[in-house]
């Protein structure tokens, strides 16, 4: 038990997926997973665990933002000895290609900032997936017949953001996504040696300003749900 998860030694799997809001980890524990049973719920921080496929995984969610995932990753590394971390999330498209519905493997998660910069000083890290995971999503996401792009987003410190300057020289870069989590879930993985990997569904466009309806968010998200289990149990 730590301050933030209330599950006992052996409560979490070592292969977790992290959504950003725990009633979708409700939701993806209860659809994938056997014999779920809620193993965190302090703060309304919802953790599930049960298997697929004979495997044990626990999807917790991680909150909103950089700094909520970093609560909860450094507590799930250091305290429950996770070994594979997989963010389930949803994203904003930047490029004309990337489609609403349409899933991103992430490469790379540029930022200007994580709770992990301070260390850093004048370095500017360059945070990066794991190859087998993210080898194992293109492969998986393939064979769904899913549509995908692989490649670098943008993890975002603020929602309501007005850099339209900073937005429009990211677009020009190939930026495919923004989202608020996985730069520095990627820099955790790297510190402790753990496999990380996100994987976004496109719930928004920031181009042609589309936006997932509310009742079609599930079968969308599954989707991703789907890769990511897949990726963790083949690579």
């Amino acid at each position: 038990m730590t301050v933030h998860i209330g599950a006992k030694k052996g409560d979490i799997a070592p292969t977790v997926l992290m959504p950003g809001d725990p009633y979708r980890a409700k939701w993806a524990a209860e659809t994938f997973l056997e014999n779920p049973r809620c193993i965190n719920e302090v703060r309304g921080m919802l953790g599930y665990t049960g298997t697929w496929n004979g495997n044990p995984v626990t999807i917790h969610g991680s909150g909103m933002g950089m700094p909520s995932l970093s609560i909860y990753a450094n507590e799930l590394i250091r305290d429950y000895d996770a070994q594979t971390l997989i963010r389930i999330g949803s994203a904003g498209g930047m490029q004309d290609h990337v489609k609403v519905r349409d899933v991103v493997l992430v490469m790379t998660a540029s930022t200007i900032g994580t709770p992990s910069s301070s260390i850093f000083g004048e370095l500017n890290y360059a945070p990066c997936a794991d190859f087998g995971l993210l080898s194992a999503a293109e492969k998986a996401a393939a064979e769904l017949d899913i549509t995908h792009h692989v490649g670098g987003i943008f993890s975002s410190d603020t929602f309501y953001d007005e850099r339209s300057d900073l937005t429009e020289q990211l677009m020009r870069h190939g930026t495919l996504a923004v989202e608020m989590e996985a730069a520095e879930l990627y820099i955790l993985a790297a510190r402790y040696k753990r496999r990380a990997l996100a994987v976004l569904t496109i719930s928004d466009h920031l181009v042609t300003h589309e936006a997932l309806p509310s009742d079609q968010r599930e079968r969308s998200f599954g989707d991703m749900v789907e890769i990511a289990l897949r990726a963790a149990f083949t690579s």
